[in-house]
């Protein structure tokens, strides 16, 4: 009797500690939804779409400040009804989803663009997804991943002009050498399908660098000088350096303030093309 006591008291002490640290990270999720009264003319909307693995879906703590509504920042709901950003933007992994780059790359944009430009940000990362399941159109953790980009793209193309894509993805591919020898191969594969869908070949696609924290360093710089390669060779892609950048305690995941910044620098590496 007592030790089925005992091994009750210790299966709550396991939920109770789950249910805390799920409380702490959904704590300044939003509590509602902000949805677009007037939607802008289509020419005054800038579309951008986030791709690639959790590190583009988010892991990063959510808190006060990316909860903070600007109307000018929009983003899309479950449903695809146009809704004013606030961080969490991905939705495909409720149990692990956290703060993105999304956000702060509008914000930081808004501070160079015209003043009747709004900005969309599209989610479409998945953690976990390799660039073949990418390419092949695979369907991983319930999001068949090209097509919904394919989706995506027409959300965009409905509101506004698709006018960049982010990128951040290879911490999977890292696990191999036969994936980190084809990665650049992949890459122009891949890119060329978004390019084709979006209808614009010279469509700029910013790379964010894996981090340099993992345990398995050497295979992600590996993957960093793969994606190096691949910018080599193709004049519209752009490379968002993250080697100074922070990890969140497991050693694979960007932190808040890591993702902050790294949507800053995507903004700022495509305001440096424009000029």
């Amino acid at each position: 009797m007592h030790k089925f006591l005992l091994l009750v008291i210790v299966i709550l002490l396991a939920l109770c500690s789950s249910n805390m640290l799920n409380d702490d990270r959904t704590k300044f999720f939003p509590k509602e939804e902000l949805k677009i009264d007037t939607i802008p003319e289509d020419q005054e909307v800038w579309v951008f779409i986030m791709a690639g693995q959790s590190n583009m879906a988010g892991r990063g703590q959510v808190e006060a400040m990316d909860t903070i509504p600007y109307p000018r920042i929009l983003s899309i709901n479950k449903n695809g009804e146009l809704i004013i950003a606030k961080e969490p933007l991905h939705f495909y992994e409720p149990a692990m989803t956290g703060l993105d780059c999304g956000l702060s790359f509008g914000k930081e944009l808004l501070k160079y663009v015209p003043d009747n430009i709004s900005i969309l940000m599209l989610p479409t990362a998945v953690g976990g997804s390799s660039i073949r399941q990418w390419v092949n159109d695979s369907s991983f953790r319930g999001v068949t991943l090209f097509s919904n980009f394919k989706e995506k793209v027409e959300i965009g193309k409905k509101y506004g002009t698709i006018k960049g894509i982010l990128w951040h993805q290879g911490e999977t591919d890292a696990s191999k050498a036969e994936t980190i020898n084809m990665y650049d191969a992949q890459l122009e594969k891949l890119f060329t399908s978004f390019r084709t869908e979006v209808g614009n070949q010279e469509l700029p696609v910013f790379i964010g660098e894996l981090g340099s924290f993992s345990k398995n360093d050497a295979k992600w710089q590996s993957i960093n000088s793969k994606i190096s390669t691949f910018i080599e060779r193709d004049s519209n892609s752009y490379l968002v350096k993250t080697s100074d950048l922070f990890h969140k305690g497991d050693s694979v995941h960007f932190d808040a303030e890591g993702q902050r910044k790294m949507g800053e620098r995507f903004a700022e590496r495509f305001i440096e093309m424009q000029k």
